[in-house]
């Protein structure tokens, strides 16, 4: 099972057990978070579509720890000027263990766009 979540204006598919790297959270390491803009469950062969979201579905995780990615160079130069510029970024991010996908009705999650 897994599931389709939006968070920092991107989409991440979360799967029980798995860490996923996403934009950087303003929470602190081994503390829980849960994301609630579940956009769509897949369990198998039965999937649920959310419109926009999935209602009754939460995924919960464990903040594991925060890091930079690797260097990006960003190089400037004009032609026959003189004018270099070498500048480096690290982007932050926040590794997260998804601990449980939550439907909070015991069965199926209910949704308009059910597939």
């Amino acid at each position: 099972m897994y599931a389709i979540v939006e968070e920092g204006g991107k989409q991440y598919k979360f799967e029980e057990g798995r860490y996923v790297d996403i934009e950087l959270l303003d929470v602190e390491a081994d503390k829980k978070v849960t994301f609630d803009k579940v956009v769509m469950l897949v369990n198998g062969k039965k999937s649920t579509v959310g419109a926009p979201y999935v209602k009754n579905a939460v995924v919960e995780g464990k903040v594991v720890k925060h890091d930079k990615s690797k260097k990006v160079l960003v190089y400037k130069q004009r032609p026959k000027k003189g004018y270099r510029v070498k500048q480096g970024h690290r982007q932050g991010f926040t590794r997260v263990m998804i601990t449980k996908i939550n439907t909070k009705a015991g069965k199926a999650p209910e949704a308009e766009g059910e597939v």
